[in-house]
């Protein structure tokens, strides 16, 4: 694989050359120096995943990245109580709410027109303060001994009626989930998401992680569960022995549960090393970053223009997902719902 990153000038060269790029000129040659300190990344993404990611960008640029990990609700908030302050050149997330918090204190810098052509318009917020890296479906992961296909929920919606009571379960506690129900929030607004939560403490049991619902709903310990799609992609790739009793139900239509959440990466307007932090963020979301989802087993999809995902994945245009702005997800009021309902 040929790298967009050639060590031929100096970090000062990299910066005019990604802000002047137009944006049909996308598979450029951007000239770069390794800065001596290198960059810091707040990383809320999996750890492997953006190790790989780091290491490849080290491998193509010569320039060092230091990941300090955590969640996105974590690292979203520290960043914004640091401010102008914060260590950080870089932020990565698994969900777009935390990008949107960032986003929304006015913390992050304008990213480079190229970087932003690499990614559709449908993976990145209109205002280009940052982009889209990755991203994952919402899916209802079913007991095959429990429900037939007959049975399964038409729209996460129904999961609100009282003939599900008992029977699925959620990581509400989690960043995925809240993001879930962040779309829910922009697509049906605060009265039917408020329902739909309080129908959701009545009848849903919760778990702590994606993986321990998937493991109850392989036990039989439940019948379904809200989680994201790579949980049994990857489950499946390994032994199978937390999902080989269940299957995966996709909500398809425009549904809520059809939700795709999009992972993000942003560059903090006060890094002191702005070029270098650019161009991590132009490798993530470029050939490089988006062949370490083809090629590796976070089983997260690619969402850069021509990029493929695993062969594991159902495609992204087979999804039907809604439509959501990732600006208008906001966690905030998510969180303080979900706590009126009693699930915070």
């Amino acid at each position: 694989m040929k790298s967009p990153f050639s060590l031929l000038g100096s970090a000062a060269t990299l910066g005019i050359a990604l802000l002047a790029a137009p944006l049909s000129s996308v598979a450029q040659t951007v000239a770069v120096a390794p800065s001596s300190g290198g960059i810091v990344v707040y990383n809320a993404q999996h750890t492997s995943l953006t190790k790989a990611w780091a290491d490849g960008f080290t491998r193509d640029t010569g320039i060092k990245v230091t990941l300090r990990n955590g969640s996105d609700t974590e690292l979203g908030n520290q960043i914004v109580q640091e401010g102008a302050a914060s260590p950080a050149d870089v932020f990565l997330t698994e969900n777009s709410p935390a990008m949107a918090l960032v986003d929304s204190a006015g913390l992050f810098a304008p990213l480079a027109p190229a970087t932003l052509a690499q990614v559709p318009a449908s993976f990145r917020p209109a205002n280009g303060r940052w982009v889209g890296i990755a991203a994952r479906s919402t899916v209802f992961v079913y007991n095959k001994s429990k429900l037939t296909a007959a049975q399964l929920p038409k729209s996460m919606l129904d999961l609100a009626s009282p003939s599900w009571k008992g029977r699925w379960a959620a990581s509400p506690a989690g960043a995925d989930f809240q993001a879930i129900v962040s779309a829910l929030l922009a697509l049906k607004g605060e009265a039917a998401t408020t329902a739909w939560l309080k129908a959701m403490k009545e009848n849903a049991t919760t778990y702590k992680g994606n993986g321990v619902v998937l493991k109850a709903v392989n036990a039989g310990q439940i019948d379904g569960g809200i989680i994201y799609h790579y949980y049994r992609v990857g489950d499946q790739a390994k032994t199978g022995e937390n999902s080989n009793n269940t299957e995966v139900h996709y909500f398809r239509n425009q549904d809520p549960g059809a939700f795709v959440s999009i992972s993000g990466g942003g560059v903090l307007a006060s890094s002191k090393h702005q070029a270098e932090a650019q161009a991590f963020v132009h490798w993530v979301a470029g050939r490089g970053g988006q062949d370490v989802l083809k090629t590796g087993d976070s089983y997260e999809y690619a969402v850069g223009i021509g990029a493929q995902s695993n062969s594991r994945l159902v495609p992204l245009a087979e999804l039907q997902a809604p439509l959501v702005e990732p600006t208008k997800l906001n966690s905030k009021k998510v969180s303080d719902l979900m706590t009126q309902a009693g699930l915070l």
